[in-house]
């Protein structure tokens, strides 16, 4: 593996255990998914614009660029909907597994916006995150609300990472601002009407639920897509994609030890879980092997 990659993979994962915490806040703020999600935008470009304006340099870039961005930036904001809303609905355990469907509707999209062929072991690896899923969800009744939501959530997903791989010709910083401030912008205008069908007695952010969302915004924000927007440069989006599977596994470990999860889950949620852990050994070796048969060449 080139040196390049392999700066390239540090920084996906570092990507992926900041990620691991986000769904913990998914639960420590008490605001609904959609404030949530809104003022998690505000405090980001605040504090990414801030370092740009005294420390970096905002480029300016054209109308035609910011709007390709920015509606990036807009799946970003409407994935952030659904995976707390899946949380809140569900748990974080539930929320952060549905998200291993990504691999899978990226191997669905990404040949149809990318123009290339469809891979066979895509579709196979994917095949089984799908069953370990169809299992919790026949089994795990009560939390079939969370499920269904966790699923669009994964669908947002995938198509934030395929399409942001097609507009990540900026740098870093650049992308990072403009799309959290699409971002910002879609909900901004979006949450009037989310108000009117979810009505609260206090918009605003208070006392801890302050103090998460800064935390939040800094290091599981502004840090988390700024490491992933590095390695899209130089990794694919289904390569992204499939390792982000692995978030579940900091994830649930952090929600067990805070929260005491694994009381409330049960046996048919672990059986799912380790199909879906199996998909993401099977790909592995499959890479490792492909890149032992092309070094022989």
């Amino acid at each position: 593996m080139k040196q390049v990659e392999k700066r390239a993979f540090l920084e996906l994962h570092i990507s992926i255990l900041l990620a691991g915490c986000t769904g913990l806040f998914g639960r420590l703020i008490t605001l609904n998914e959609g404030l949530l999600t809104f003022w998690r935008l505000f405090f980001s470009v605040l504090i990414i614009g801030v370092y740009l304006f005294f420390i970096k340099k905002i480029n300016k870039i054209s109308l035609k660029d910011f709007v390709k961005i920015a509606s990036v930036g807009a799946l970003l904001g409407l994935h952030w909907v659904l995976f707390y809303g899946s949380i809140k609905y569900s748990n974080i355990s539930i929320g952060i597994v549905c998200l291993s469907l990504i691999s899978f509707f990226t191997a669905l999209i990404d040949p149809l916006v990318n123009k290339h062929r469809c891979f066979k072991h895509e579709f196979l690896f994917s095949f089984i995150t799908i069953l370990g899923i169809a299992l919790i969800f026949n089994f795990d009744s009560h939390y079939q609300t969370g499920i269904i939501i966790g699923i669009f959530s994964a669908l947002s997903a995938a198509l934030f990472t395929i399409f942001n791989k097609k507009v990540a010709k900026y740098n870093s910083n650049i992308m990072l601002f403009y799309e959290m401030l699409g971002g910002f912008i879609f909900i901004g205008l979006i949450m009037p009407f989310y108000l009117y069908f979810f009505p609260v007695e206090n918009i605003f952010p208070f006392g801890m639920n302050l103090f998460y969302l800064i935390i939040l915004a800094l290091f599981c924000t502004a840090f988390l897509y700024y490491f992933q927007i590095r390695a899209l440069k130089k990794l694919s989006a289904f390569s992204v994609n499939l390792s982000y599977n692995l978030e579940p596994i900091y994830t649930m470990i952090l929600a067990m030890i805070i929260f005491q999860e694994n009381k409330d889950l049960s046996v048919y949620f672990y059986m799912g879980f380790v199909l879906i852990l199996l998909s993401v050994i099977f790909q592995s070796i499959y890479v490792f092997y492909e890149k032992k048969k092309q070094e022989k060449l």
